[in-house]
């Protein structure tokens, strides 16, 4: 199981980021401080860093140079609100991987980690693939389709589709699907959730997902 760290000195989003990445197969640990993510990122045991940039102690950009500085080829995403140019600049040209700006959606740092995982692991390792059913879903390039025939899903689609194959026969409620899709900032009151059911139920067919009464939903 792959190992990511995640630096963040915010508790709910460092819990958010935990959960989601936890609930997508990956084993976390969060760092508050900028030494402590330091030391836990030169100790070799993560395959990833998710870096926020404001850490008490030593900010994101002198833990960034520190572990480069020692070597370290660890792929790392930086993850903060501070998203000037200058700042974005000055995070790549300083070894980082990729650059998100907060407030983010879960699906797309999903995305980045599992696109910098892949970069980083040996060439010839295979496609990640999910199936259930009929329904087979490559992580990688983002496509999907049903009994060998492709299907045509919008990025917000996919991470929902995703969310309920990793899951599947796994009641999964709204709020947990708002929270994994559409981030920890989204309006708890929206029914964004129901209407995206309905667009994946229309594409990958009707029987496939469940509605179970005041819980939520269940790939059958």
């Amino acid at each position: 199981m792959a190992s990511i760290l995640i630096a963040e000195d915010e508790a709910r989003i460092a819990s958010f980021v935990e959960k989601g990445l936890a609930a997508a197969g990956f084993s976390t640990r969060v760092a508050t401080t900028g030494p402590e993510a330091l030391d836990l990122a030169l100790t070799d045991e993560f395959d990833l860093l998710v870096l926020d940039i404001g850490l008490p102690g030593l900010d994101g950009f002198e833990v960034l140079a520190q572990l480069r500085g020692s070597g370290s080829t660890m792929p790392v995403i930086i993850l903060t609100a501070r998203a000037g140019g200058a700042d974005t600049v000055a995070g790549l040209e300083g070894g980082a991987d990729d650059y998100m700006a907060k407030p983010f959606r879960f699906d797309e740092l999903l995305a980045r980690v599992r696109l910098r995982m892949a970069s980083a692991a040996p060439s010839g390792q295979p496609v990640a693939q999910l199936s259930h059913q009929g329904l087979a879903l490559d992580v990688r390039t983002r496509r999907a389709s049903v009994d060998g025939r492709e299907v045509e899903l919008s990025g917000r689609e996919f991470a929902l589709a995703e969310e309920l194959v990793r899951h599947a026969g796994q009641v999964l409620s709204r709020e947990q699907l708002l929270s994994r899709v559409w981030g920890y900032d989204f309006d708890p009151g929206s029914n964004v959730v129901d209407v995206y059911i309905r667009y994946l139920r229309n594409k990958l067919g009707a029987e496939r997902i469940e509605t179970v009464r005041g819980m939520g939903y269940r790939l059958v």
